[in-house]
């Protein structure tokens, strides 16, 4: 009898799965169903500069492009978040080593698993340096304006009362949505991803780009005129949108512009366990069980979008090592250099803790797997994090290959 009513419990939580069945990853130009989307988000994990030639930025040696290639594999991972994008050092979009190199891989892995997406990210910074980047004819084309031989300008996507311009550095600011540059820089990026084989983009901090857009008029339209081009132009005509939803989603009216929400995992400091951390709901901004509901841009309604919580990188406070909860940060460092910095024992007992804690606490979140992210504290790691097994390979490995994949195995 007890085991009859387990299998009973199985079956309505997971209606269309019996012992031995593979879950379904497809979508298509009609959009993505929930239980899709789900099985991705629950395969979730970040592989920053995954698709990016080795020594991107000029000062990050990036050498273990098979290994990380092997570790995916192994792990079966599905999706993989910030494969691809530019902080800043916008001239390399110009060389065709970084589309070749990205080309290829993607290429390579979809060879031996078609249903994989790479995400790509359109982030809340430009810099002088996308001044050196000719605008295509077919951008100009897809906003009806007259083709003319230039480059994009960086000033014109600056907010015309200044917010946020130099938020970053000198020369280096949040573009403003609003603005018909930024709408035709980020069409630019996100198109051009989309034609290596890209299927999947962030779109960062939509709020601080949203300076001058409080109705999201103009981030309706960029993302209608990137789904538009995705009909066409898509592996599967359709491309999956996110972003960081302080507010907890993207709404224009009742609909969602977003297919899933996205926030950092807002770990909080436990004074009394130095250098130990949790999770726990209404800690400063966390999305636990605030997603907000909607029509998805798929068509099917929901009471909360689905979500990711990813480990953030964002620096290093001016107190590292101190507790302070009424911060961003744990004990003083960014959320993936904190997991960096503690044990190897801790560090996986922490992944399962965080992984089933979402589950439990609201089944609409998805842990993303920490891959591959940039860390600040002090490192003998090359300046990242890499969840690779340790290894002649990947000889800067912090080895929690193995956690992921018993997680995802259940």
């Amino acid at each position: 009898m007890k085991t009859t009513l387990l299998v009973f419990m199985a079956m309505l939580f997971y209606p269309s799965f019996t012992a031995g069945q593979k879950k379904p990853y497809q979508f298509d130009e009609n959009g993505i169903s929930r239980q899709v989307l789900d099985n991705y988000l629950e395969r979730a994990i970040t592989m920053v500069y995954l698709l990016i030639p080795e020594n991107p930025e000029g000062k990050r040696p990036y050498p273990y492009h098979t290994d990380d290639i092997r570790m995916v594999q192994n792990l079966g991972a599905k999706f993989m978040g910030r494969a691809i994008y530019r902080w800043g050092g916008e001239s390399l979009l110009n060389k065709a080593a970084f589309w070749d190199t990205a080309r290829s891989i993607i290429n390579h892995l979809h060879a031996t698993d078609p249903d994989i997406v790479f995400q790509g990210c359109l982030f809340e910074i430009v810099t002088e340096e996308a001044g050196q980047v000719p605008v295509p004819a077919w951008v100009f084309k897809a906003f009806d304006l007259p083709v003319v031989a230039r480059n994009f300008s960086y000033t014109a996507m600056l907010n015309r009362q200044g917010k946020f311009v130099d938020h970053w550095r000198k020369g280096s600011s949040v573009p403003d949505i609003s603005e018909p540059e930024t709408q035709l820089w980020m069409y630019f990026l996100a198109c051009s991803y989309m034609n290596i084989g890209c299927e999947a983009f962030h779109l960062g901090q939509i709020e601080l780009m949203g300076m001058n857009d409080p109705g999201k008029k103009a981030w309706a339209a960029l993302i209608s005129k990137i789904r538009a081009y995705a009909k066409t132009n898509a592996r599967r005509h359709w491309v999956l949108l996110d972003a960081h939803v302080p507010y907890g989603g993207m709404l224009e009216g009742n609909k969602s512009l977003l297919d899933f929400n996205s926030f950092p995992l807002r770990i909080k400091e436990i004074p009394e366990k130095p250098f130990e951390g949790k999770l726990q709901i209404n800690y400063l901004d966390g999305l636990y069980n605030k997603s907000k509901g909607a029509v998805t841009p798929s068509g099917w309604q929901c009471d909360h979008l689905p979500y990711l919580v990813e480990f953030d990188n964002f620096g290093i406070s001016k107190t590292p090592g101190v507790a302070d909860t009424t911060s961003h940060f744990i004990w003083g460092w960014d959320e993936i250099s904190w997991l960096s910095l503690q044990a190897e024992a801790y560090r996986n007992n922490w992944l399962k803790y965080a992984y089933n804690w979402i589950r439990q606490t609201d089944p609409n979140g998805h842990l993303e797997m920490p891959g591959c992210r940039m860390i600040t504290c002090k490192n003998e790691s090359q300046g990242s994090y890499r969840a690779n097994t340790k290894s002649a390979a990947c000889p800067i490995g912090y080895s929690q290959e193995s956690t992921i994949k018993a997680l995802w195995r259940h």
